[in-house]
C-alpha cells in the first residue's frame, strides 16, 4: 500500500517511520512540506522515500497512493481531509481535525460521500497501559465507576508563537484528556466547569491562553472525572490515570526512563518520568497507525472515527466557556450551537 505523508515535522517523521517499520506491505512513496529542510531530505532518504515535494497537492493528485497522513499545522488538517477524502484517499488525521465545529462537519459531510477510511490521532487509547486499565474496567473489575481522575502535566510550556495559534490549553493539551475520558469510561460528557491560572510564565497569559487548569465533568452514566493540567513539571512529562468504582480500582502511572531503584542510608530514590510524549508514546504510534492501515486492508471500521475526533472538541469549547464565564457548560449547548 502506498502511503503519502503530509507535513515533515516530528510527528509526521514518527508516523513515517511507524509505517515503514511496522507495517507489512507498506510504501511511503512521498512526503510533502512547504519548508522542507536539508535534514527532512536526509531523513527522507534514509526512509527510501523517492518523491519530496514542497505542495501537497502532488499527493492528493497522486492515483497511485492510497493512504494519506496529515501531520501538518492544525490550521490545515480540515481543509486536506477534504480534498485527500474526495480523491478517494483513506486519510489518518492528526488531532484535532479543527477548531471549528463547521469545518469538521464538513469533513463529515465529505466521508458521507466517499466511503473511504478516516482515522483521528489520539494515540494514548493505544497505550499498552490505559488499554489494559480500559480493559479492566470492561471486565467489571473495579465494580461501577465512580471517578476517573486524569493528570497531564507537559515538562514545559511550547513557544509563545505557537501558544498562539495552538487554539488554547483546552483544545491544545487537554483535548486528548478529554478523549481519555470519554475512551476510559466508555460514556460521555454531559457538563464541564473549568477553572484557570497563568502561574508558569506571564507571556502565555499576554497571548490570551493559561497554563495551569483543573476541569470538573459530570458523565452520562453518573460518574465524574477530574483532569488537571500544567505546562510545566520539572520532573517530567506527567501522565497518570486512576478509576476508581464501586469494587476497587485500577491505576496507571508514569513511564520511567528506567526501573531501577536506588535505597541506601540518603533515602530511597528512583529514576524520573521520561520526558516528553515521543518517549512515553512512540510504541503507542506505532500501534495507531498500525491499526489503521489494518482497518484500510480488512474493510472496517478505524478506532478512532471522525465522531470520536469531533466529540474532544466540544468538549474544550465547553471548557472554554465555562472558565471565561465561570459556570458550568453542558455539552448540549454546544451541540445546539452547531446543529448537532
Amino acid at each position: 500500500m502506498k502511503i503519502g505523508i503530509i507535513g515533515a515535522g516530528r510527528i509526521g517523521k514518527v508516523h513515517g517511520e511507524s509505517a515503514m517499520r511496522y507495517v507489512k506491505d507498506a510504501e511511503i512513496k512521498a512526503i510533502a512540506d512547504p519548508f522542507i529542510t536539508d535534514a527532512t531530505i536526509e531523513w527522507a532518504n534514509k526512509m527510501g522515500i523517492k518523491n519530496i515535494y514542497k505542495d501537497y497537492k502532488k499527493i492528493i493528485e497522486d492515483k497511485e497512493i492510497e493512504i494519506v497522513l496529515i501531520c501538518s499545522s492544525t490550521d490545515t488538517h480540515s481543509q486536506i481531509s477534504i480534498e485527500a477524502i474526495n480523491a478517494g484517499k483513506h486519510v489518518f488525521c492528526e488531532k484535532p481535525i479543527d477548531h471549528d465545529v463547521n469545518k469538521i462537519k464538513e469533513v463529515m459531510a465529505a466521508l458521507e460521500k466517499n466511503k473511504v477510511k478516516y482515522q483521528v490521532g489520539f494515540q494514548r487509547r493505544f497505550d499498552k497501559n490505559f488499554r489494559a486499565a480500559k480493559e479492566a474496567v470492561l471486565a467489571g473489575k473495579i465494580g461501577d465507576l465512580n471517578v476517573l481522575k486524569i493528570t497531564s502535566r507537559d515538562p514545559g510550556p511550547p513557544p509563545v508563537s505557537y501558544i498562539k495559534v495552538s487554539g488554547g490549553i483546552f483544545l491544545d493539551m487537554t483535548i486528548h484528556d478529554f478523549d481519555m475520558v470519554r475512551y476510559m469510561s466508555g460514556s460521555e460528557v454531559e457538563e464541564v466547569y473549568a477553572i484557570g491560572a497563568v502561574l508558569v510564565d506571564e507571556e502565555i497569559g499576554k497571548a490570551g491562553d493559561i497554563d495551569t487548569a483543573v476541569i470538573s465533568l459530570k458523565l452520562k452514566n453518573g460518574a465524574l472525572a477530574v483532569i488537571d493540567n500544567c505546562r510545566r513539571a520539572t520532573y517530567g512529562y506527567d501522565q497518570r490515570v486512576e478509576v476508581f468504582g464501586s469494587k476497587g480500582q485500577v491505576a496507571v502511572g508514569n513511564q520511567l526512563e528506567n526501573t531501577t531503584v536506588i535505597s541506601n542510608g540518603t533515602g530511597v530514590t528512583a529514576e524520573k518520568p521520561q520526558h516528553f510524549f515521543l518517549e512515553r508514546y512512540m510504541e503507542a504510534y506505532a500501534a495507531e497507525i498500525t491499526s489503521f492501515i489494518e482497518a484500510v486492508k480488512t474493510d472496517r471500521e478505524t478506532e478512532v472515527t471522525v465522531v470520536e475526533g469531533l466529540k474532544p472538541v466540544l468538549i474544550g469549547l465547553a471548557a472554554k466557556r465555562s472558565m471565561v464565564e465561570g459556570r458550568p457548560v453542558k455539552i448540549a449547548e454546544i451541540e445546539k450551537e452547531y446543529g448537532l
